[in-house]
């Protein structure tokens, strides 16, 4: 899918299109901009013009000489048509059929199998009008797909929702589609499942000062947690420290620190719950005691006193009931057979085992292990792609 049309609308965020064009042309993609009158008094169109190299398409009735009903040309050429920003005007108008200028015309042509995207944007109180949601749960009923707006300051100097998507996360959703669109029934794959997911990594407190932890990212945990928000679940993500920004989409975060309020917060989520998948890197001990004061260097040697943390997967293999379980290997030496002691030990379903040295990265190496002992080994992928990799494991 390489083909995208950007439609600009005439809101304040038009100025973003000039970055959603750039990224989309770094990432491989071909960009034609047709652009709403009023998006040309916010933008101008030789920019866009600039880092699409093709041509810009404002007016319907364009006196340049062509030989195509471009509006028609346009709707067959493009592979996926994104609205960014996405006015109150162009929803009411696409949601009621209206078209009556180069863009609206373009979308009316569009084929219903191709995605159209729309990256909302306006003030508060447009955003909360009932006459919105009704119109964007109609589109959404023929479906089109929408890209939630964030909470910010507005152009109105408002605080509150109604800003659009940054560039690099509607480019994000973008790439994430042209990946999982190609899963069959993507959108429902995991339709009414529930599922569970831990990530991260977990600290454990020596004293106000001192923590024993790892280095886990949380990238695998949390691509997984997306990514199943894509197919459809209900996902509840729990999660140790990290430094990324929560999936949109999800049903609940819990933000938790140590091994021990993370058990308590799985047992607590996982008797309703249809898929466990534990990614986490959860800390096997902790301190004994932990310090209220730092501790003060002295001239000996410090002695600290360690105590096993539950381990969570095991414990949950021994409550499984209709419960589907997923667990992570990341293993430094004798990557299968550790991961295959985990898996029969936990009783679990499948295990991920992976080369531990990858904690961190954007790209991993895995191989999937089932319980029957058949593997299949997945090379070299970005952990977003994985991530649809293992979680059509599930389905």
């Amino acid at each position: 899918m390489k083909n995208i049309l950007l439609g600009v609308t005439g809101g304040i965020a038009a100025f973003k299109s000039a970055s959603i064009v750039s990224l989309l042309k770094k990432k491989g993609y071909d960009v034609k901009v047709v652009m709403t009158k009023n998006a040309t008094n916010i933008i101008g169109p030789l920019t866009l013009e600039t880092l699409s190299r093709n041509r810009i398409y404002v007016d319907m009735w364009d006196t340049n000489p062509h030989y195509e009903v471009e509006h028609i040309s346009l709707a067959d050429w493009a592979d996926m048509v994104l609205i960014a920003p996405a006015t109150y005007n162009i929803i009411g108008k696409v949601a009621n059929g209206i078209a009556d200028d180069m863009l609206t015309t373009i979308i009316s042509a569009v084929s219903i199998r191709k995605p159209v995207f729309f990256a909302l944007a306006m003030n508060v109180n447009m955003y909360e009008n009932p006459i919105l949601k009704e119109n964007i749960d109609k589109l959404k009923s023929y479906g089109y797909r929408f890209i939630e707006v964030e909470e910010g300051l507005l152009a109105c100097n408002y605080v509150a929702k109604g800003r659009m998507t940054e560039p690099e996360d509607i480019v994000a959703e973008i790439e994430r589609y042209d990946i999982y669109s190609k899963i069959e029934n993507f959108n429902t794959a995991l339709k009414d499942k529930k599922v569970l997911i831990t990530s991260g990594r977990t600290k454990e407190n020596i004293d106000p000062i001192r923590y024993l932890s790892n280095n886990s990212s949380g990238k695998m945990g949390y691509s997984l947690a997306q990514a199943a928000i894509d197919l459809g679940a209900e996902v509840t993500l729990i999660s140790g420290p990290t430094n990324l920004e929560i999936p949109k989409g999800l049903k609940s975060f819990v933000s938790v620190e140590s091994a021990l309020e993370m058990y308590e917060k799985v047992d607590e989520y996982f008797g309703d719950t249809d898929i466990f998948i534990a990614c986490a890197a959860v800390a096997d001990y902790r301190p004994k005691e932990y310090k209220k004061e730092k501790i003060k260097k002295s001239d000996s040697d410090l002695i600290l006193e360690l105590v096993r943390n539950p381990d969570i997967l095991f414990e949950m293999g021994k409550k499984k009931d209709k419960q589907l379980l997923i667990g992570f290997a990341a293993e430094t030496n004798d990557i299968k057979e550790n991961a295959l002691k985990k898996l029969e030990k936990k009783n679990l379903d499948f295990i991920v085992a992976n080369n531990a040295s990858t904690m961190g990265n954007n790209t991993n190496t895995v191989e999937i292990i089932r319980k029957n002992k058949t593997s299949i080994k997945i090379n070299q992928k970005n952990k977003i792609e994985l991530a649809y990799d293992i979680l059509k494991k599930s389905f």
